[in-house]
């Protein structure tokens, strides 16, 4: 079934519903980012592939709203159908506005109550209801049009090791009960997926390079009880451990259960729990916020570090010994690139897969800032271009996120050197900042972007996110970017740093480590933080301008090579040591 059926096919349930137009969200039950192929409901309705996006569809219009991560991608992805693409954060009215604006007073619009957070729903009828439109929680109504959809994924679940998680899900669950207790509080639900992995130490792959399991959990002061299909533990050793901790109940009665389970004053978060839940939330003594654990989960533990460090050091020496192998003048395509890179990593003891699908854009491409290589649009990578190429590892003690901006061909021009010593230089200046304690993210965005502004450019994406530990490598709350978030960068926080510059239809750049925040020093005027580089692979020698780079930077960058071949020299084969050493050398 091609767009333009699916659309007459949802249109004509809208009719019979008395609909006058439909949302779709494009997320899970559970709030993901990224979502197992039975709820990717965006791509199913509109051709949009992308990570994030909102659709609308009523009587006579089709529309879908991106950021500026997709603007490109979008455009081309929709190409042919009756979608519209409205763009985000310009003078496009957002999809709400748009609502406001065009739909008629009484309008109905339907929107999947469980792939909506209370949150979103509550603030988006507030609005509506003021133009005289209801907004109305309804069922899936894509399911009846979904022909041989993908099923509710139940895969293995496995335990992370205690080495690396550094606490039993029992002294975990203590921990949630002690938050409870302080606050005179009773109990706690929980939906979101990355929260409920770290909280129980099991991982699984239920999403694509997410190594999470379809879920939900409820904590009370005397109760733990865990949602969950029972046929994912194989391990009946493993089964029997979780069961010391967890009640364990079929995950589709966690609806149901909870009206029974809620008694008294609890808490959930209502940007992660879906509107499907509403009713059995409802109780006026309830206090909402961020789950608990999404910021115990944050605050990495020694043990989560140093899992994290070892994966840096283990996914380093697979790209090194990739770019060693690498012909800067031979014949490839994107998804060639990605895939030698790919092949190194699986050389590495503890690799389990990607952390999320690999950004390999060559020239144009590497200027859509979140292109992904199809092999219907893979580009032969052949002759003089930047690439930028953008990956990252799942291991068994972490995760990693890491981009580089490769040049091939022969010497770079003036304006690619001048672009991405830029871009390097806000990267650099990020990375080596102290800052006092309570800092938020939203005031060191501008150090990754000045140097680019001094020149009349600049990035829109955020310049930092949060990153898991075996778990998802976007994660919430920290952010660093021009949004203002209040979540404090505090120790044991990893984030990456990745300024970026895009000259479309010419070339992308992008460099990207990830940081770890730890304590610094203590003055007179309070304690302050700074940054360990996690990363561990050298940076483009060939495309830095040394006439703009300082001594501070020039020494920067020599001692984080030195560090680099310190750490790799004895894990690389011959063929890559020699190269290390000269990609090492000072500058």
């Amino acid at each position: 079934m091609d767009i333009e059926k699916r659309l007459e096919s949802l249109r004509r349930i809208l009719k019979e519903n008395g609909l006058d137009g439909y949302l779709v969200t494009g997320t899970d039950p559970h709030q993901s980012e990224y979502v197992a192929p039975r709820w990717r409901t965006r791509a199913f309705i509109s051709g949009f592939t992308g990570s994030a996006g909102t659709v609308i569809v009523t009587a006579d219009k089709a529309i879908l709203w991106v950021d500026s991560r997709y603007f490109i991608q979008a455009e081309k992805e929709i190409s042919g159908t009756e979608f519209v693409m409205m763009k985000l954060d310009t003078d496009d009215p957002d999809p709400y506005q748009w609502l406001e604006e065009n739909m008629e007073k009484r309008a109905r619009i339907g929107v999947d109550g469980a792939s909506i957070s209370i949150s979103l729903f509550g603030m988006l009828s507030s609005r509506l209801r003021a133009s005289d439109v209801t907004l109305e929680a309804t069922g899936d109504l894509l399911d009846p049009i979904w022909e041989k959809r993908p099923d509710i994924p139940c895969t293995e679940c496995c335990e992370m090791e205690a080495e690396y998680s550094g606490k039993s899900a029992k002294e975990k669950v203590e921990d949630v009960r002690a938050f409870l207790r302080a606050r005179g509080l009773r109990w706690t639900f929980i939906s979101s997926l990355d929260d409920i992995a770290w909280l129980t130490n099991l991982r699984a792959d239920d999403i694509p390079c997410n190594p999470v399991f379809v879920s939900y959990a409820f904590i009370s002061l005397s109760k733990a009880v865990l949602f969950i299909d029972k046929k994912r533990f194989s391990d009946k050793k493993l089964l029997q451990g979780i069961k010391t901790v967890f009640e364990l109940r079929p995950y589709e009665d966690a609806e149901k259960d909870l009206k029974g389970l809620a008694k008294g004053a609890g808490y959930y978060s209502p940007e992660k729990t879906s509107e499907a839940f509403h009713k059995a939330l409802s109780g006026k003594s309830n206090v909402t916020g961020r789950d608990i654990t999404t910021d115990m989960k944050t605050r990495k533990n020694e043990a989560e570090l140093k899992g994290m460090r070892l994966a840096h050091i283990y996914d380093a020496a697979a790209y090194v010994s990739f770019l060693a192998r690498l012909d800067r003048n031979g014949k490839y395509d994107e998804i060639e690139v990605s895939a030698l890179l790919e092949n190194e990593r699986k050389k590495i003891p503890g690799y389990l897969g990607p952390s999320f699908n690999p950004i390999s854009g060559y020239r144009e491409h590497g200027a859509m800032c979140h292109y992904s290589a199809t092999k219907e649009s893979s580009s032969e990578v052949n002759g003089h271009g930047l690439l930028v190429l953008d990956t990252g590892s799942q291991f068994e003690f972490g995760t990693t996120d890491i981009t580089r901006t490769l040049l091939f061909g022969d010497e770079a021009t003036e304006e690619e050197k001048r672009d991405y010593t830029l871009v390097l230089k806000g990267h650099l200046a990020l990375s080596r900042q102290k800052f006092i304690k309570g800092t938020r993210g939203v005031q060191l965005d501008v150090l990754a972007k000045q140097f680019l502004w001094q020149y009349g450019e600049s990035f829109y994406h955020g310049t930092g996110h949060g990153v898991g530990c075996r778990l998802n490598v976007h994660e919430g709350p920290l952010r660093i970017s021009s949004a203002l978030i209040d979540v404090p960068l505090e120790p044991g926080m990893v984030t990456s740093d990745e300024p970026g510059l895009y000259k479309e239809g010419r070339f992308g750049i992008r460099i990207e480590n990830l940081l770890a925040v730890k304590e610094d020093m203590t003055t007179e005027f309070g304690t302050f933080y700074s940054f360990e580089v996690l990363t561990l692979v050298p940076y483009e020698r060939r495309l830095i301008d040394l006439s703009l780079i300082t001594e501070e930077e020039r020494k920067q960058i020599d001692d984080y090579h030195k560090r680099i071949y310190s750490e790799l020299h004895e894990l690389v084969d011959k063929d890559v040591l020699k190269w290390l050493e000269t990609a090492t050398s000072p500058l």
